[in-house]
């Protein structure tokens, strides 16, 4: 005779009423601070249990004092995964327990900009996170439009890779690749090889370009560049940079001028390396202000273009990663435990010296 035992219920852990968070307190001045959790304050939020997060260079302009809009006081982060903890009830699309991938950017959907396609300039959303409301470097954080703004992580999908899909995947396509206008035989120089640089390198290669110059001042990560499929690499500290892109080029130039750094430096590098007929693309977060040199471009039929990043690519780079096309796990180098973000933001500030790209770090 079988003996039948109840099964004791699941209980649902209870949301804590404090966590740690990384908090922007002015120009050069950062803290880890116990914080109460985020609740729901509109019906169309979600509040997420960060698993995963990273630093992302616009955090560094962000304490350099380069972001006006992010105030001291602010929770930083704008990248992760996790899991949903409590939805508001607008929330059609997710329900307490599901895997999410955490968009940088947060959109309504509806605005005109949204119907537009420019997430990034939503009326009520856009780069938000991590800048006009506190972001993801903590152990919970607060969507709003969690139906837009929100991804469901498939069964069976490395959390590591999605976490770059938050930001720099979507960024280095659609600011740089995208942007570029990268054709099939094109010669492209992409002037920073950084997190940023490094995916615009991935994913130009979906185009076939006939070149790839991946110029940067740090020979670590042009050796990044070249196991990534750069087809050339110039360490640009000896100033003749420039030079030696028109020599391999025959005095042409490229033919898209990608700009991953965000300094006037290299937007200029940039003015000075694109062909005839050519597309600069800026993705750098500039906090002071670059010379155009149109007395020089004015004939040359070129193209300047500017982004924030709008993440309308991102469902396309999901399915991609899936498939096996690109692994943006090759980026992460460092990982760190919440309680060691300062020791993360350090190591990730002093890239030259430390050969990080992207650190992981986890609550």
């Amino acid at each position: 005779m079988t003996t039948l035992v109840a099964e004791a219920p699941k209980q649902k852990i209870k949301t804590p009423a404090r966590m740690q968070a990384l908090v922007y307190q002015g120009p050069g001045k950062k803290a880890l601070e116990e914080r109460p959790v985020p609740t729901i304050s509109a019906p169309t939020d979600a509040v997420v249990r960060i698993t995963k997060t990273t630093i992302c260079g616009t955090d560094l302009h962000i304490l350099k004092g380069d972001v006006p809009t992010c105030h001291p006081g602010r929770i930083l982060g704008h990248e992760g995964v996790g899991v949903v903890e409590s939805v508001g009830a607008g929330v059609t699309s997710f329900r307490p327990g599901d895997r999410v991938l955490i968009s940088c950017i947060s959109a309504c959907g509806k605005c005109e900009y949204c119907r537009k396609g420019m997430y990034s300039h939503c009326t009520t959303g856009g780069w938000i996170l991590g800048n006009a409301i506190d972001g993801t470097q903590a152990e919970y954080v607060r969507i709003p439009h969690a139906d837009t703004s929100l991804y469901r992580i498939p069964e069976g999908a490395e959390e590591d890779a999605l976490v770059m899909l938050s930001d720099i995947l979507p960024t280095g396509f659609e600011c740089g690749v995208l942007n570029g206008k990268v054709q099939p035989g094109d010669v492209v120089g992409i002037v920073g090889a950084g997190p940023i640089g490094l995916a615009a390198l991935l994913t130009a290669q979906f185009y076939s370009p006939a070149e790839i110059i991946m110029i940067d001042l740090d020979d670590s990560r042009l050796d990044v560049a070249k196991r990534f499929g750069a087809t050339a690499v110039i360490n640009s500290k000896d100033g003749k940079a420039v030079e030696k892109i028109m020599r391999m080029t025959g005095g042409r130039g490229v033919d898209a001028a990608i700009e991953a750094v965000g300094i006037p430096a290299t937007f200029e590098m940039c003015e000075d390396i694109v062909a005839p007929g050519g597309t600069i693309a800026n993705i750098g977060v500039h906090g002071v202000k670059a010379d155009l040199h149109l007395e020089r471009l004015w004939s040359q039929n070129i193209t300047i273009t500017t982004r924030l990043v709008d993440t309308v690519t991102t469902p396309m780079l999901l399915k991609t990663v899936q498939a096996g096309k690109i692994d943006p796990r090759r980026l992460i180098t460092h990982r760190f435990k919440l309680d060691q973000i300062l020791d993360a933001y350090d190591t990730f500030g002093r890239a030259a010296t430390t050969g990080a790209l992207k650190v992981l770090i986890e609550p």
